[in-house]
């Protein structure tokens, strides 16, 4: 599964603890696009992202005069931008149900993990959201036995927005049980395995399994 450099004349603000930017940086992987990352510091950003950003935030493309920002613009933008391989189904059914597994991911997974990669706050919201995000995540396991990927039998931009939720999970203290969760435990061996994810990595990020 090799991965072609397409050379690019883009920027891209990323942070490379932030799920959201890891979720655009395995887009730009996966499509094999080359662009200049500026790694950011939350606690001192760049001019020229608040300059570009009214929000000041990442993950942040810059694309000649155009600036994008919210990773799911961004990474919809991408998959329009390069073709090639596409990350979201053709017909327009299981588009818009693509697009709705990643607004259920959003909901209901991902404002757990940003409480969590914080890591501030009151120690029972913390808890709550650590038990939260486990047993959903336990639930769900079981429809990773019936296709390879998030509801699909092809990659798409949800496995992209998944992988890196998966990957924090030691992170954030959540370790699921074996036996119950094989098929989920299986899918993100998958995706862990894949030149397009293992490229996404920042330092800060391999760390995070070491």
């Amino acid at each position: 599964m090799g991965v072609v450099a397409k050379r690019s004349s883009m920027t891209f603000f990323s942070d490379g603890t932030d799920h959201y930017s890891h979720r655009v940086r395995m887009v730009l992987a996966e499509k094999g696009v080359t662009v200049d990352t500026v790694e950011v510091d939350g606690n001192n950003k760049p001019e020229e992202l608040l300059e570009l950003n009214p929000y000041g935030a990442v993950p942040t493309l810059l694309d000649r005069d155009l600036v994008l920002y919210e990773s799911m613009v961004i990474m919809e933008y991408l998959d329009e931008r390069f073709p090639h391989p596409p990350l979201l189904p053709v017909y327009p059914v299981a588009r818009a149900l693509s697009r709705l597994w990643m607004h259920r991911i959003q909901r209901d997974w991902c404002a757990h993990l940003d409480l969590l990669m914080v890591g501030k706050g009151r120690e029972t919201a913390l808890t709550k959201a650590r038990k939260s995000l486990r047993e959903s995540l336990m639930a769900v396991s079981p429809i990773f036995a019936e296709k390879p990927f998030f509801m699909s039998d092809e990659f798409t931009l949800a496995d992209c927005c998944v992988a890196p939720i998966l990957w924090r999970l030691p992170k954030v203290g959540i370790v699921l049980p074996e036996k119950q969760c094989r098929p989920l435990l299986k899918y993100a061996e998958r995706l862990f395995e894949r030149d397009g994810f293992q490229a996404s990595l920042s330092e800060v990020e391999r760390e995070m399994r070491d």
